[in-house]
């Protein structure tokens, strides 16, 4: 089966991709395009997977960049590959070739490009790091490298919709401490007493404050298509043992 990845207009002269789990070569609860070296599938299947995604991008294995991702505010220059992952969740570039990639099951993927000054970025997004700055520190990170705010793009890939969100109490005054406005992104279930936490929308208004005018998420539910993506969260309500891995990648 070809693979298949979601694009962006807004992102229509750069080879990127939010791929989804279609195609691919694993077996099992990881059926399709799992591409988690952390996951517990078959470690040759896996770069069987991540190979097929570098030549979908017209380029090899070698030049798939990646970070250990901590869930963290961490991002990072590179102008080359790692022999070893670093400790991070995003990566930035204006270095030809390398295809820069991170790894969700439920977080946001989010790619960033400035085409007039040929930056890009890509990050791993789940909530803590949301709301602690991955996405400021990714912006920042681009301007080092010579990218304007008002000539990024920025787009959010497949993640968990609202509807699938469940959140409790703690998790609401979490973000409610750190800005009472938060709350507007939450729904109140008085039958469940649960929280839905809206995080693309959170997303979305953080990069706006943040001077970025051109953003999209694609709308996109990974807990809900199970045919399509990869949920972690959805495992752990099935009670299975693993799940699967979907990448998102861009290259200048």
């Amino acid at each position: 089966m070809k693979l298949a990845n979601i694009r962006s207009s807004r992102l229509k002269n750069f080879r990127h991709g939010f791929f989804t789990r279609k195609g691919g070569v694993s077996k099992g609860i990881y059926k399709g395009l799992n591409c988690g070296l952390g996951s517990s599938d078959d470690e040759k299947t896996v770069l069987r997977n991540r190979d097929l995604v570098a030549q979908h991008m017209g380029t090899c294995l070698e030049n798939i960049v990646s970070v250990h991702q901590i869930h963290s505010v961490e991002a990072i220059i590179c102008n080359r590959t790692f022999e070893t992952s670093p400790k991070a969740d995003a990566l930035v570039t204006n270095t030809p070739g390398l295809l820069l990639s991170v790894l969700t099951a439920d977080c946001q993927p989010v790619i960033f490009a400035d085409e007039k000054n040929s930056v890009i970025g890509i990050a791993h997004a789940g909530w803590r790091g949301t709301l602690n700055g991955i996405l400021t520190s990714t912006i920042n990170k681009m301007e080092a490298l010579g990218a304007e705010r008002s000539q990024i793009s920025a787009v959010i890939g497949p993640c968990i919709s609202q509807t699938a969100y469940e959140v409790g109490l703690d998790f609401f005054e979490k973000f409610n401490g750190a800005n009472k406005k938060n709350k507007n992104y939450f729904t109140y279930s008085s039958d469940t007493k649960k929280y839905h936490f809206n995080l693309p929308n959170f997303s979305l208004n953080l990069l706006k404050d943040e001077g970025i005018s051109s953003i999209e998420w694609t709308g996109h539910c990974t807990y809900s298509d199970p045919k399509n993506f990869f949920s972690y969260r959805r495992s752990c309500h099935k009670n299975e043992p693993d799940y699967g891995r979907l990448i998102s990648a861009i290259m200048l």
